[in-house]
């Protein structure tokens, strides 16, 4: 029988630091641009920021914590974060639960 290799999640529970700076604010584009690709490629299941701009939760699908270190290296407002990697045993939602649509 064959097994099916699944990639770990972790939730990644982020401080942000000088959110109103100019420096900050004129990195956003860049990594929101980032952010929708890893969600378009299943890297990033959840994105949240606060409404005050001072934390942000996600959760990402990796094979390592290593390689969630590696993507989080990639956010232009890496410089603006302190963040916790915490492995998960599951993560549910009701959009993952659903069978994904093939237009091909």
């Amino acid at each position: 029988m064959k097994e099916l290799f699944t990639m770990a999640e972790f939730v990644i529970d982020c401080n942000l630091h000088n959110p109103h700076s100019d420096a900050f604010m004129q990195l956003i584009p860049s990594q929101r641009a980032v952010v929708n690709d890893m969600m378009f490629e299943g890297k990033i299941i959840n994105y949240s920021v606060s409404m005050d701009r001072k934390k942000l939760w996600m959760v990402m699908q990796a094979d390592s914590e290593e390689d969630v270190i590696d993507l989080l290296s990639k956010f232009p407002l890496i410089q603006f974060m302190d963040c916790e990697i915490f492995p998960l045993l599951f993560h549910n939602s009701p959009q993952r639960s659903f069978a994904q649509i093939s237009l091909n």
